[in-house]
């Protein structure tokens, strides 16, 4: 021991000695700071922005590299969601902030929630990671009913599916935890599927969405104790769901479309629903990233915007589109010409039946 001890001790003479050799001299003590003075300002903002967690991160070598959107990402601490005006996140029926987690809906019966983003989203390829939680006193078969995730052309519009309005436009995701349609015997609940809507489709409550659905997966997430993910990506019109609900931090797939057709400029949000049965559904996080991928001019040409969500492959009913309500002026001059065009008719009407009516007394006479 004494001899680790003397030597740790001499060790510790010459790091000394290497250390006074290394320190700065005079003039670089001088230069220093005056290199200070003159960028500390881009000095502290490249530390910022090094902090701030928008850099890049790649997804796969060679191919994607994502960027955290924050104007459309939540995480803890929840501050001004669904109170401040200036907040990016809106509120809706029963949802509640928690110090922990945004509860949608609690266990109680006929209750619905929703958590909307207010800021449209105009990414061409992005990911969409949602951190949550269902649990409840309900045993099996006795808990309900599920929540949603949404990218869909309007937000803050309750409604029976999953408490979010039927004929949605756009994109659903739905982790349903309660089996509606009871001969069937192959599906096991909870279970995640997908729809992809252009207005014209209603989701078949009684049939669990099975008609209208681009495909789904089992995924037992209730009353887990551990974290349960699930993630959304849509690359190159090519959409992927992914989960983590093993405890395991991997990815599983679920499910995989391609030649999907999803319009920029909607909105993401969440939403759920209780009826005779109940659970919590909590969400503790929504992270978006924005995936950058290289196209080829082929890939570019093929990739344009669209304007009405659709799935190659996949015939959805056309829509009609509204007529335009008719303002009170327009309205006004079709009324009046109605009346003109009327009073004109029975004129002309009254001339014809006076000139019959000569016309046979001549013939009578």
């Amino acid at each position: 021991m004494a001899w680790t001890t003397g030597r740790a001790f001499d060790e510790g003479k010459a790091v000394g000695k290497m250390a006074a050799a290394l320190q700065p001299s005079g003039w670089w003590q001088r230069w220093r700071r005056r290199l200070s003075a003159r960028d500390g300002s881009r000095m502290l903002l490249l530390l910022l922005l090094l902090g701030s967690g928008q850099g890049p991160r790649q997804v796969r070598a060679g191919q994607t590299f994502e960027y955290l959107k924050r104007e459309h990402s939540l995480s803890k601490p929840y501050q001004g969601v669904g109170t401040s005006s200036s907040s990016l996140w809106n509120l809706m029926g029963n949802a509640m902030v928690m110090t922990q987690y945004i509860r949608l809906t609690p266990d109680m019966q006929s209750k619905q929630g929703a958590l909307w983003n207010r800021v449209p989203c105009f990414l061409r390829d992005w990911e969409l990671q949602v951190h949550f939680k269902i649990h409840g006193q309900g045993k099996k078969n006795l808990h309900g009913d599920g929540l949603a995730i949404w990218y869909t052309k309007d937000r803050m519009q309750p409604g029976p599916v999953f408490g979010n309005m039927d004929k949605f436009v756009g994109l659903g995701v739905f982790v349903d935890t309660y089996p509606n349609e009871e001969k069937q015997q192959e599906r096991v609940f909870p279970y995640i599927s997908a729809m992809v809507n252009n207005g014209s489709l209603s989701y078949d409550h009684e049939r669990d969405g099975r008609p209208t659905e681009l495909g789904g997966c089992t995924a037992i997430v209730r009353n887990l104790h551990y974290d349960t993910f699930l993630v959304i990506r849509y690359v190159k019109r090519h959409l992927t769901i992914m989960m983590d609900i093993d405890g395991k931090h991997e990815w599983r797939d679920c499910i995989e479309v391609p030649g999907v057709r999803l319009p920029r400029g909607y909105y993401f949000g969440t939403s759920s629903i209780t009826g005779d049965l109940s659970d919590n559904h909590d969400v503790i996080s929504l992270k978006l990233f924005e995936l950058t991928v290289e196209r080829t001019p082929e890939e570019e040409k093929l990739h344009r915007d669209v304007f009405l969500p659709s799935v190659d492959n996949m015939k959805l009913p056309e829509m009609t589109a509204p007529l335009p309500p008719l303002s009170g002026l327009a309205l006004f001059l079709i009324v009046f010409f109605s009346l003109v065009f009327s009073v004109f008719a029975i004129v002309i009407g009254l001339i014809l039946y006076n000139k019959w009516q000569d016309q046979s007394r001549k013939r009578f006479y």
